[in-house]
């Protein structure tokens, strides 16, 4: 019993050796890691202040890799000309160059943003039509432009191209604009082709007054193709997203610097597409001179030697058909021609305009290219596998836009 004893205090009187040296070293120990672990945390800040700094300086480097991908926009019409807006991804091909492409990218554009230019024929030849042309843009605009995404802008042309109103989305603006609209004062002579002068060439995004090559090009009296090129060149090539022109003229071009073909093309460069409306005045037409209100001797000079457009002079047997003109800038574009009638007004036009831009598809595809300065024009074919519907899109594109 008295070793069991001794054992139970001797190991007591051992244990309270241990304790107080044991604790000592512990606290110890436990200084000596508070102390490392804040050193290590005020390193870590450092290093973290350090790396910041550094960031602002150094930026990480960043690999850009360029995709080409081609966006087509389509209205897709019924036997009946009705519009088709319920159709799905695999109900489109798309051939480029008459190879088959893979559609890598689908929507339907029923609500995306877009950008509009009204391009407005004001020469001698409209001036019984405006007041009409005016009051059914008003609405149609008013309609269109939503002040909360839409952007819309306003060009007149005869024998200069104006632009009367830059990219809005002011209702109140764009009503100005075409409130301020107004036809040639008097019906030019055959000698009025070769204004001097500025026009109002200012107006124009970069552009000086008088520059020659914004608002300040005169001719023959309707600039109808400068008017396109100015828009699309200088407008809307700079925009992204949706884009469309609606010219309202009777077609005949009359001193522009540029020619149909750069007309088409600068819209092509832009990805615009160009709604055409005839609007032709009968009675000024075919009333006194044969020839679109204008005498048929022409207009010498065109402003600019009459090179491309409508400066030359054009013989009752050869003027041209504007119709036929209209037609052409419009298919190629991927938009439609439409000709005012009493049954059609140019209301009930707009409203179908209105109804394609708010229904269209936007298709995507990435073609190969066998080399990066491919700068041709590249012709494209959109169909859908329905039975009788009749797809509307643009022609072809322009490489490495």
């Amino acid at each position: 019993m008295q070793i069991r004893h001794r054992t139970r205090v001797s190991t007591w009187v051992d244990m309270q050796r241990i304790t107080p040296i044991t604790s000592k070293l512990l606290l110890a120990l436990l200084v000596v890691l508070i102390a490392g672990s804040a050193v290590s945390q005020d390193a870590g800040t450092k290093a973290q202040s350090s790396g910041r700094t550094g960031e602002a300086h150094d930026p990480a480097t960043t690999i850009s890799v360029k995709v080409n991908v081609v966006n087509v926009l389509a209205t897709v019409r019924d036997k009946h000309g009705k519009i088709v807006n319920n159709l799905t991804q695999g109900d489109f091909t798309i051939t480029e160059d008459g190879r088959p492409q893979s559609i890598h990218y689908f929507s339907r554009e029923t609500d995306l943003p877009l950008k509009l230019g009204l391009l407005v024929d004001t020469s001698w030849s409209q001036h019984r039509v405006l007041d009409q042309e005016r009051s059914a843009s008003h609405s149609f605009l008013d309609q269109m432009v939503r002040e909360d995404r839409d952007r819309a802008f306003v060009i007149h042309f005869d024998r200069q191209v104006e632009l009367l109103q830059d990219l809005t989305a002011s209702h109140e603006k764009l009503d100005q604009a075409l409130k301020s609209l107004e036809t040639s004062a008097s019906e030019p002579s055959d000698n009025s082709g070769g204004g001097s002068g500025g026009g109002n060439g200012g107006n124009w995004p970069g552009g000086s007054q008088g520059s020659g090559q914004r608002g300040g090009r005169h001719g023959g009296g309707t600039m109808l193709y400068d008017a396109i090129f100015l828009a699309s060149d200088e407008l809307m090539k700079k925009q992204e997203g949706r884009k469309a022109l609606i010219v309202l003229t009777d077609g005949v071009d009359r001193g522009s610097k540029d020619s149909l073909d750069e007309a088409i093309e600068s819209a092509q460069r832009a990805n615009t597409i160009v709604y055409s409306i005839l609007f032709k005045d009968n009675e000024e037409q075919f009333g006194r001179s044969g020839g679109f209100g204008r005498p048929s001797i022409g207009f010498p000079g065109g402003g600019h030697g009459g090179g491309h457009g409508g400066g030359q002079r054009y013989p009752e047997q050869q003027r041209p058909d504007g119709k036929k003109v209209l037609e052409r800038i419009s298919k190629e574009t991927g938009g439609r021609l439409f000709e005012v009638s009493k049954k059609e007004p140019i209301d009930q036009i707009y409203s179908q305009i209105s109804e394609e831009l708010r229904n269209q598809y936007n298709l995507g595809y990435t073609p190969e290219r066998t080399a990066d300065n491919d700068a041709s024009f590249h012709k494209i074919q959109v169909a859908a596998k329905g039975k009788d519907l009749v797809v509307q899109a643009r022609d072809g594109y322009y490489a490495n836009q």
